[in-house]
């Protein structure tokens, strides 16, 4: 039954955010949001109460770890060329992994400090991509002197 339950959820919210895409000017994965949406009221229940966690958190579990792969997917993309996706993907997704499993055990000192690597993960592989992109503007000036030059 949570098996059903679980599906259908990510089948409802998937569909509204798709439809809500047609609508609103910003796009978001439907399927993402389906996934998280699912494993956010799950895990909503579970602390409140209302779910038995013993029951429910083998279902956020897999949910919570298809959204740090999906992100880590998602950022990926978003890499500048010069930075290795497999070194982000290596550090990042064991880090989101532990940040998983400290919100699910609640070990709050160690989801903080898993979330502090990835906000410094993330600002590592982003921060230089500004430096990049400056030196790349500063190329093509050249560049296109050079061509005026002769």
């Amino acid at each position: 039954m949570i098996l059903a339950i679980t599906i259908i959820s990510i089948l409802v919210l998937t569909g509204i955010v798709w439809l809500l895409n047609k609508i609103l000017p910003m796009r978001i994965c439907p399927v993402c949001a389906g996934v998280s949406g699912t494993w956010i009221w799950i895990l909503a229940g579970m602390f409140s109460g209302v779910l038995d966690a013993g029951r429910w958190q083998l279902f956020v579990a897999m949910l919570m770890g298809g959204t740090v792969v999906g992100i880590a997917y998602q950022i990926e993309k978003r890499l500048p060329p010069h930075r290795s996706p497999l070194l982000r993907k290596t550090l990042f997704i064991p880090a989101g992994f532990a940040l998983v499993y400290g919100v699910l055990a609640q070990w709050w000192n160690a989801a903080l400090v898993s979330f502090a690597f990835l906000l410094l993960l993330s600002f590592v592989f982003f921060a230089s991509q500004r430096k990049i992109k400056d030196s790349d503007k500063t190329t093509k000036e050249l560049e296109e002197k050079m061509k005026d030059c002769c």
